[in-house]
């Protein structure tokens, strides 16, 4: 079943009526008619089913059939990562962290990052599409960009991967996650994700002073949007198989 979104805090209601966008993709695009069935979801964990009764292009209305809530995960992923120079490869990281679940995404602006800007209303339209396309009812949530040393004060004690010498030293994501797993459900325990040229080592010198883990993501070394993933995935597969 077709599946749309809409950005209202209910869909308990009777009917629905889908924002422009979606009507004119439903309508024109897809070429649904009155009758058709889809699933309309707003990021909140709500499915509502329902059957078009009016297929007009700027204003498709839905009537109810079927309601349906999911509850949120116990755990909470948050990576904290640098925006890539090359905008895609960000934009990739934002599709497969929302197809994986993360729960929250802060860009971080670092000492060593290439960009200096990102537009958030583009990158929630990604959020959008992927929670779509993966079938999850929950989008992420994304924070506005901001300093390193900013989100540090925001959030004492979390993880940060970096490429220094220590890093051979340092645990696994999966290892610290058994040692302290009781914090990724209590409380949000962000992991950091520096840039192309890495967290200087005042930066990471700041977080282990503010409770923070070094781990390692392996003997490779990887690409900030891989990273993210990584890390992200690492999360999930250890929540699954508890």
């Amino acid at each position: 079943m077709r599946r749309f979104y809409i950005d209202i805090a209910t869909l308990d209601q009777d009917q629905v009526t889908l924002p422009p966008d979606e009507s004119r993709h439903a309508s024109k695009v897809l070429r649904m008619i009155v009758g058709d069935q889809m699933e309309i979801v707003n990021g909140t964990g709500v499915v509502f089913t329902g059957e078009i009764t009016n297929n007009a292009p700027k204003a498709v209305v839905v009537k109810k059939m079927g309601f349906q809530k999911e509850k949120q995960d116990e755990h909470h992923i948050h990576i904290a990562i640098a925006p890539t120079k090359n905008n895609d490869r960000f934009e990739w990281f934002l599709e497969k962290a929302t197809e994986l679940g993360i729960h929250e995404i802060t860009p971080i602006l670092c000492k060593n990052a290439e960009r200096k800007q990102i537009k958030n209303e583009r990158f929630q339209k990604i959020l959008v599409s992927a929670m779509k396309q993966s079938k999850r009812l929950f989008i992420p949530k994304l924070n506005e960009l901001t300093t390193i040393d900013e989100f540090i004060t925001k959030h004492p004690n979390g993880l940060i991967a970096h490429c220094y010498e220590e890093e051979e030293r340092n645990t696994s994501i999966h290892k610290q996650l058994k040692r302290d797993s009781s914090n990724w459900i209590s409380h949000n325990t962000p992991i950091l994700i520096g840039p192309e040229g890495d967290f200087t080592l005042n930066e990471v010198k700041k977080a282990l002073e503010n409770g923070y883990q070094a781990v390692t993501l392996g003997k490779t070394r990887l690409r900030t949007e891989t990273a993210g993933v990584y890390a992200c995935m690492n999360v999930k597969l250890f929540f699954e198989e508890r």
